[in-house]
């Protein structure tokens, strides 16, 4: 069964962001658009290049009212050191949220049981807590947060707009696609 247009699971996990630790529960969620970017592993080898992808583009994520979350099944301890240690990950002014007992993974459904660790998996959560895109690939290939940022906004434009859909390649402004039966074999 896929997650899309289900609502995140309770949830209670801590994250180190902006030089404390603070608690993240799905009701943190509430009332805003959210970019979950689960990555197996603090102190690895891609994962920092993908925290300083998602560091450089969060002002793009602030600007249309979106928080990113990074997920590894370290601790959030972990997450302390890495910040402090990475240049990369050094950059990230969102929180890093630490998952040690998986169960944040496992209900994203990005655990990787027989390593305990997690998949890259990319999720956008609306205002009311419901999974809207979600990617899950493997772990050699890093992803284009860039890319991620265009779903966001692409999700938002169809939730403020009803009825419409946003074609392939769409980008905040361009034309999208009001489906109706004459479109039909002729697009």
């Amino acid at each position: 069964m896929s997650l899309i247009n289900t609502a995140v699971v309770p949830f209670k996990n801590e994250a180190f962001h902006n030089g404390k630790f603070v608690t993240v529960t799905n009701e943190t969620l509430k009332g805003k658009w959210n970019v979950f970017i689960f990555m197996p592993a603090a102190f690895t080898f891609n994962c920092p290049t993908e925290v300083e992808d998602a560091a450089d583009h969060y002002a793009e994520f602030q600007k249309a009212g979106a928080e990113v979350y990074i997920v590894t099944t370290d601790t959030h301890f972990a997450h302390k050191v890495w910040h402090e240690t990475s240049p990369a990950v050094g950059k990230a002014k969102f929180p890093l949220i630490g998952d040690p007992t998986h169960a944040l993974t496992r209900a994203f459904d990005v655990h990787i049981d027989a390593e305990g660790l997690a998949l890259r998996g990319t999720f956008i959560i609306d205002p009311q807590g419901m999974i809207k895109t979600l990617e899950i690939h493997s772990n050699e290939i890093a992803r284009d947060v860039k890319e991620t940022v265009r779903k966001l906004k692409a999700a938002q434009y169809t939730a403020a707009h009803p009825g419409q859909v946003c074609p392939a390649k769409w980008n905040e402004g361009a034309k999208t696609i009001a489906p109706s039966i004459d479109l039909v074999g002729k697009i």
